[in-house]
């Protein structure tokens, strides 16, 4: 029988535990991000306040693609207005006129992404119930085998949803650019040159990378 979205794998926030902070401050740049910022408990809260199931975050994440926030809660939540005020579950998105989900403001191409999640998760192919168990690069492949869903969207799930402690984004760009701030560099450094960066950091990384995000004031919505 194929899996159905569950009320588990909900958001999850990345934790600043003491150890955390103590293996960051070893690296002397980001010790001086911890100084200039202090805790992020603001940010760590507010991701936590917004608990949201594996699969609606994941229609979300594929409706926001090239939008503003402001514009991809707006047509999301027309989305969720089609479906009396929720998310539509996989086999409600499969059997409704493609058409009528484009009306809400949706793309041909977003929409085929859609439904290609909502035949994932159908079918078993994505185990929506079992992600929170995956280790990260089984929850990455299965997030990627989805149209739509790329690896920088598997990262931002793997950080701020189901809060995983070292994650390291190396193909978002707000993340480059604060490294070669930080670091002085002439160039946002290459995926690899961003790993190499990022060793003293494990297995901390996802908490440098807020640190990274918060020191441009953009941490990903």
């Amino acid at each position: 029988m194929p899996r159905r979205p569950s009320a588990g794998s909900r958001t999850q926030p990345v934790e600043a535990t003491p150890e955390a902070i103590a293996v960051l401050r070893r690296d002397p740049v980001m010790a001086g991000l911890l100084n200039r910022f202090g805790p992020l408990d603001e940010v760590l809260r507010r991701r936590g306040r917004r608990p949201t199931e594996a699969y609606g975050a994941l229609l979300r994440a594929i409706v926001g693609q090239q939008l503003s926030t402001k514009a991809a809660r707006s047509i999301y939540g027309r989305l969720e207005a089609m479906f009396g005020d929720r998310a539509p579950t996989p086999a409600e998105l499969l059997a409704a006129d493609e058409e009528e989900v484009r009306g809400v403001g949706l793309s041909r191409s977003k929409v085929a992404y859609l439904r290609d999640l909502a035949g994932h998760a159908e079918d078993g192919r994505l185990e929506l119930d079992c992600l929170a168990e995956l280790p990260d690069d089984e929850v990455i492949a299965q997030l990627t085998a989805v149209k739509g869903l790329g690896e920088w969207t598997a990262h931002m799930f793997l950080v701020f949803h189901l809060g995983r402690p070292d994650v390291l984004p190396v193909g978002d760009l707000g993340i480059r650019n604060a490294a070669a701030l930080a670091y002085g560099l002439d160039s946002p450094p290459k995926p690899d040159e961003l790993r190499e960066l990022a060793e003293p950091w494990r297995p901390h990384r996802s908490l440098a990378s807020l640190y990274l995000w918060r020191s441009l004031d953009s941490t990903p919505d």
